[in-house]
């Protein structure tokens, strides 16, 4: 067993300087959610990689975003069977038991996942969970069709052409559907760009992932200069 001194020392620095800084700042706002539990609004299905949180992203306080990560912010089709599910879990719970409003499926650009699927990566290992997993965007790349000659505009179509499926299979699980037929429950699309903080979300009328209005306004006052 592994002493508690090789706890990473990054870790133990963020945690005091989160215990001195946002916690002692917001210390009023976590007993109240311990007290009466959490009731977020907003679930977030984004991707594990590191680069992106959906919490820095949004610049979310705690309890607001109720977020499940994993590898290439996919959700797999409603599947009620004896496997075990995690998206699946996390999903029904936000729907039947928090009541969330919104659901958001957040893509992102240089998505590993997504890089691994297209060029039909080697396994990590026996098992190829990645691989298994990365399954799930057969839907997605048969709608975007061939790579072309523009490997990296291919590999942005199919991260976009991704959220989309996931936004399909999303509507697949009866809960979803219901409530969403009944404007009880809303989906959205999103898209954020690593090296740049773009942020595009997809318009449900026409399928574009369009720039967020901030965005919009700032390249306006850009372009003034």
């Amino acid at each position: 067993m592994q002493n508690v001194e090789h706890f990473p020392a990054r870790l133990r620095e963020g945690y005091d300087a989160f215990l001195d800084g946002r916690f002692a700042s917001e210390r009023t706002r976590y007993e109240a959610l311990a007290e009466r539990g959490q009731s977020p609004e907003i679930m977030v299905i984004g991707c594990c990689d590191s680069r992106v949180s959906p919490e820095v992203i949004f610049d979310a306080a705690p309890g607001e975003l109720f977020v499940v990560r994993n590898v290439a912010n996919l959700v797999p089709p409603y599947g009620p069977d004896g496997d075990y599910h995690g998206t699946s879990a996390a999903l029904e719970f936000a729907v039947q038991a928090l009541k969330v409003k919104h659901i958001v499926v957040l893509g992102h650009a240089r998505c590993g996942g997504v890089r691994a699927f297209a060029g039909d990566a080697a396994p990590l290992s026996p098992g190829d969970f990645i691989g298994k997993w990365m399954n799930l965007m057969t839907p997605a790349a048969e709608r975007v069709g061939r790579p072309g000659d523009d490997w990296e505009a291919y590999l942005t179509r199919l991260e976009l052409a991704s959220v989309e499926n996931s936004l399909r299979n999303l509507m697949t699980f009866p809960c979803v559907r219901i409530l969403a037929e009944r404007g009880r429950l809303h989906l959205h699309g999103a898209y954020f760009g690593v090296a740049t903080g773009r942020l595009l979300i997809r318009d449900p009328a026409t399928g574009a992932f369009e720039p967020v209005a901030s965005d919009r306004a700032r390249a306006t006052t850009a372009a003034c200069r």
